[in-house]
This record gives C-alpha cells, structure tokens and sequence, in this order.
C-alpha cells in the first residue's frame, strides 16, 4: 500500500537503556569518571565498563586513562560524533512520538 507510514528506524546502539543514560550524562557534563558515572547509572562496574566500551569502539565517546595520586582514573567525555548522533536520535524519537495517535 502506498499509504503506509513510514517509521524512522531508531539507532540501537544509543537507543539500548544503559547507553542512553550515559549518553546524556555525559551531553550535561563536559566529562565524567568511571566512579561519577557508576554512581549516576546505578549500573555496576562490569556493565558500566562494557557499555563504555562499546560506545567509544563506536567513536561516541573519548576514553582517557590517567594516575592520579598513584591511583589509575577513566574518564569519558561525548566526542562531536556523539553529540551528533545523540540528537539524531532525539529528533527521530519525536518524530516517530509525534506519528503516534493522540488517543
């Protein structure tokens, strides 16, 4: 049927629950360590650290690893493709919740 409607397709790797919230997170801040973020997400360390991992294998999210007084800190900060996706996302997230009928 050519009067079909069109749902725009919603990218997976952001729309996953736990990446979303780090995502935003980290579009309010201009970056985050590992223990902020862990004690933001109520995520634990072991999925905390996947979901991050897969965002920066995505170039979402910029790693950087460093010592502070002889004790190792990560911290994270949204690269440009990340700001860009996530509001990607937000617009395609409207449109398809503006298509749903209002009843």
């Amino acid at each position: 049927m050519s009067g079909d409607p069109v749902v725009p397709d919603i990218d997976t790797l952001v729309h996953e629950p736990a990446r979303l919230r780090l995502l935003t997170y980290l579009s309010l801040l201009e970056r985050a360590d590992f223990v902020y973020l862990l004690g933001q997400s109520g995520l634990s360390k072991g999925n905390l650290s996947v979901q991050m991992g897969k965002l920066s294998a995505a170039g979402l999210v910029q790693v950087d690893k460093e010592f502070v007084d002889n004790r190792p800190r990560t911290t994270y900060a949204l690269t440009r493709a990340g700001r860009t996706r996530l509001a990607r996302y937000r617009r395609t997230l409207a449109a398809i919740l503006a298509a749903l009928p209002r009843k």
